[in-house]
């Protein structure tokens, strides 16, 4: 499970704004905010979409065994200039 953090960093490593990851990975933005506050279920369908949306921007999603996550930028995905 990604965390609603992990999305808001990913998409500043990224220079996405909400209506960017809204717009490609095809949800509302009620619930892209639901996602990143935390505050209520998201779907999974939705989690899936967003973490798919962002892994081909190169974003990887790490959750480490003592609770820490974050996000890291794959500096060999390609750009969407490509």
């Amino acid at each position: 499970m990604i965390a609603g953090r992990q999305v808001r960093a990913a998409r500043g490593l990224i220079g996405w704004s909400r209506d960017d990851l809204v717009s490609a990975a095809g949800i509302s933005m009620s619930a892209l905010m639901r996602l990143e506050s935390g505050k209520a279920d998201t779907r999974s369908s939705t989690i899936n979409k967003v973490v798919q949306t962002l892994s081909r921007q190169g974003i990887e999603f790490v959750s480490r065994n003592d609770g820490g996550v974050g996000v890291i930028l794959n500096p060999t995905a390609p750009s969407e200039s490509d």
